[in-house]
């Protein structure tokens, strides 16, 4: 399994969106980024993400899972991108904000400290583990 962050925009859809979708879970639709959307061509049903509200809040605030492989995103005009449907798996005891993030130095090399710009990034076995630390995650 694989550790990814998705991150969104919660006024235009934010985790309480995507638990209302329930099991059927929802597109993760919209991406334009040839970075992101390889990405998400790697992914595997199962892997975990962070969903991360960006902009308003700047905090990883749920767990969601993948469980559609890359498909044609049905926002895209082009056939060139793709997106993975996610769900929700669970809201996380307590947000981690992306300044709690930057002060802590096992986040150092974290995409998301570094590249705050990148809608989906690549999240390591030990930064998952540092963020379930921090957020009160017991699993």
């Amino acid at each position: 399994m694989a550790f990814w962050l998705f991150k969104s925009e919660p006024d235009v859809f934010g985790w309480d969106d995507l638990v209302a979708r329930g099991a059927a879970g929802e597109e993760w639709d919209g991406v334009r980024s040839y970075q992101a959307r390889n990405m998400m061509r790697a992914m595997k049903v199962g892997d975990l993400g962070l969903f991360y509200h960006s902009n308003i809040g700047k905090e990883a605030v749920g767990i969601c899972e993948v469980i559609a492989l890359a498909h044609p995103d049905s926002t895209a005009a082009d056939p060139k991108w793709d997106c993975v449907d996610v769900r929700a798996v669970r809201r996380l005891p307590r947000a981690v904000s992306l300044d709690e993030a930057k002060a802590e130095p096992r986040l150092k090399d974290m995409v998301l400290v570094n590249n705050t710009r990148l809608s989906v990034q690549p999240v390591t076995e030990a930064e998952w583990a540092v963020i379930m630390e921090l957020s009160g995650d017991r699993g």
